[in-house]
């Protein structure tokens, strides 16, 4: 059985910084891809940040904020967000994307002062 498990979110001021972290289990994690997408309320789910075996990838609304990352032997990927903004609130998934198709139960993050 898959099991994505995310930790590491919280309420969090203006400019500060979090880091999420997605655990794996139930699949062979080095070999797949690995995505974080949030939704904020009243919004549509966006893709945040991918890692894959030629790099990565943000959304041009973090790039230069957050970054993805993983390690292999503790089957995790690790989201590290700063300059947190308001903006940033929503609730974070990892995801490992099709034909996989696996979610998390997400975590939430706040960014208020």
């Amino acid at each position: 059985q898959v099991q994505l498990v995310e930790s590491g979110g919280g309420l969090v001021q203006p400019g500060g910084s979090l880091r999420l972290s997605c655990a794996a289990s139930g699949i062979i994690f080095s070999i797949n891809p690995m995505n974080w997408y949030r939704q904020a309320p009243g919004k549509q789910r966006e893709l945040v940040a991918a890692i894959t075996r030629g790099g990565t990838n943000y959304a041009d609304s973090v790039e230069g904020r957050f970054t993805i990352s993983r390690d292999n032997a503790k089957n995790t990927v690790y989201l590290q967000m700063n300059s947190l903004k308001p903006e940033d609130t929503a609730v974070y998934y990892c995801n490992v994307p099709s034909p996989a198709g696996y979610w998390g139960q997400g975590t939430q993050v706040t960014v208020s002062s």
